[in-house]
């Protein structure tokens, strides 16, 4: 097993995931087996119970993990389906360590930082290193191991120590350290600058780590003479220090890599059987970054939801509609719509913002209204959804979304006028979408985990029957699930009676999954997440209809025999 270790510098979000999904992608490409670790040194055990603005969306993985969002993107660089263990916390670790010590594990000895949380880190990643992750169930060859915060953060000190003595233990034909930092040029000199990388590498070598690769973020391309600098200062040879600018897709990330003589490197520094030119799979990457480059066609849809003020509170669903629009040869514009700004309290209270949320929803070429928790900005989305079915507009609503489509429909299609959630509304004479029945249904399934703040439920990969058009021929589909609130079976011949299907739902026949509405170009709703298992080369079924409706070609695209399953 080798085990390439990605640290960060300077400052957080400087894009450590995107660097470790690409180092995994180009390795992937050579022909060999990759798994990938993320390391969050929060007290938290995992991302389930975080404000979306805390640390962005919460991934959820086929196991019900949820995790940080960096495993998305490690899922979806590599094409491989991880494990809630994949995401190591600072709280999974005490949490471990104190567990074994109530049971009597450590023999009476003083439980201590060093050396049970550094051995239990080492144990957790040499173990969590051997899980397959791929199709053919074979064990992994490379683990790409992402520390996340910055070197000098105090609670990622105890993860630092675990690597250090784990350099060691796997010796050093094993062990790769990659340092990704930053590279300003300040407006007032437009000089770049070398001195916090400096500062940075000094502080991860005083901790006993020192870096076989600096890879400098910048805005702009790094000059030859700032790469000098850095190697010397750094202590490091200059064909050990890569430079990534900002580009205009992720994809590109993974070719600038290969072009700086990375698999060479890595072959070389961990005696990899590979040779020096990538495989095919890194052409096509290649080859899907010119094209994304080259697009001219554009694509608008309006995402209408309440966590709008950071792109990350939907990076997969933003990723799965880049997918789709990439699929067809479209750039996506996504609008982001704040869903209380459509809402009539908002014209009374600044009108200019809700005529503006109106121009915007007005002008996209498809609407989409994703997963959500809490009652703020709900009636927003009820109008987006309504104004949706009415004027004809291609629409996807995933899990909440779905579910006020359904309350929608019953509001002004079966003239329920209280109709509602009880999220919303407890006391509602027509609860269209209520937990009860979840609750009722599956109280029984092993997949179910409870957690007290919020009552939520995660669950994995359930089986969806499928009987429409979405997924071709398919009459099973797996998708991923987060939500506590559902459909209320009992209601659905009502809605089909006027023309609202339910194609989709549990092997049971109790869970409605899939909706679709007769005589409207799209408009389906979802009660999964297929955002989660959305692929660039394999984009979801439901975001590709969207972005095929929304163009105009849906239709088209089904009479030539094409599918929208992958």
């Amino acid at each position: 097993m080798k085990y390439i270790l990605v640290t960060g510098g300077v400052i957080s979000g400087i894009g450590k995931g995107i660097i470790a999904s690409s180092i995994g992608t180009i390795l992937k490409s050579c022909g060999l087996r990759v798994t990938a670790i993320k390391i969050d040194p929060y007290i938290n055990i995992d991302a389930g119970t975080f404000s979306p603005y805390e640390h962005g969306e919460v991934f959820v993985l086929n196991d019900g993990g949820e995790v940080d969002l960096d495993l998305g993107n490690y899922e979806r660089f590599l094409d491989i389906s991880l494990y809630k263990d994949n995401n190591i916390t600072t709280g999974k670790i005490y949490q471990h360590v104190i567990n074994k010590e109530r049971h009597g594990d450590y023999l009476g000895k003083t439980v201590q930082v060093v050396p049970h949380i550094t051995d239990a880190v080492q144990e957790w990643v040499m173990n969590q290193a051997k899980v397959p992750v791929d199709d053919d169930r074979k064990e992994p060859q490379i683990c790409v191991i992402e520390l996340g915060g910055t070197i000098g953060d105090i609670e990622g000190m105890p993860f630092v120590e675990a690597f250090r003595q784990f350099q060691f233990k796997a010796k050093r034909e094993n062990f790769c350290n990659i340092h990704v930092s930053l590279v300003p040029q300040p407006n007032a000199t437009g000089e770049q600058k070398t001195k916090p990388t400096q500062n940075s590498v000094r502080a991860l070598r005083g901790l006993g780590l020192s870096p076989d690769l600096i890879v400098c973020r910048s805005a702009k391309p790094i000059e030859m003479a700032v790469k000098e600098k850095i190697s010397m200062f750094c202590h490091v040879e200059p064909e050990q220090v890569i430079f990534i600018h900002d580009v205009s897709s992720t994809y590109r990330v993974p070719i600038l890599l290969e072009e700086q003589g990375i698999i060479k490197y890595f072959k070389q520094r961990l005696n990899l059987p590979i040779d020096d030119q990538p495989s095919d799979l890194l052409m096509k990457w290649k080859k899907m970054a010119d094209r994304y480059e080259r697009l001219l066609k554009v694509c608008s849809i309006a995402l209408v939801g309440k966590y709008t003020k950071l792109s990350d509170c939907y990076a997969s669903v933003f990723k799965a509609l880049e997918h789709s629009a990439l699929a067809i040869n479209h750039k996506l514009d996504l609008m982001y719509i704040d869903s209380t700004e459509l809402e009539r309290s908002t014209e009374a209270e600044n009108s200019v913002k809700y005529h503006q949320a109106w121009h915007k929803l007005c002008k996209a070429d498809g609407i989409l209204v994703p997963g959500g928790f809490g009652i703020r900005g709900t009636e927003g989305k009820l109008q987006a959804i309504s104004w949706a079915r009415t004027k004809k507009k291609p629409f996807l609503g995933v899990c909440l979304g779905m579910q006020l489509a359904v309350v929608e429909f019953a509001r002004n299609c079966l003239n329920w006028k209280d109709a509602n959630s009880t999220e919303f509304d407890p006391d509602t004479k027509n609860p269209v979408v209520s937990s009860d029945f979840f609750f009722s249904l599956h109280m029984f399934c092993e997949h179910v985990s409870f957690v007290k703040k919020g009552q939520h439920i995660s669950i994995n990969l359930f089986f969806v029957v499928y009987s429409g058009k979405l997924y071709g021929d398919a009459m099973f589909v797996e998708e991923r699930h987060r939500h506590r609130y559902e459909v209320n079976p009992e209601l659905t011949h009502c809605f089909e009676e006027k023309g609202l299907k339910f194609v989709g739902h549990d092997t049971e026949g109790n869970r409605m999954e899939i909706i679709e509405l007769e005589n409207h170009p799209y408009f389906v709703g979802v009660q999964f997440h297929p955002e989660f298992s959305s692929r660039p080369m394999k984009p979801s079924p439901p975001y590709l209809g969207l972005l095929l409706a929304a163009t105009g070609t849906l239709n088209a695209y089904l009479q030539r025999g094409c599918k929208l399953s992958p």
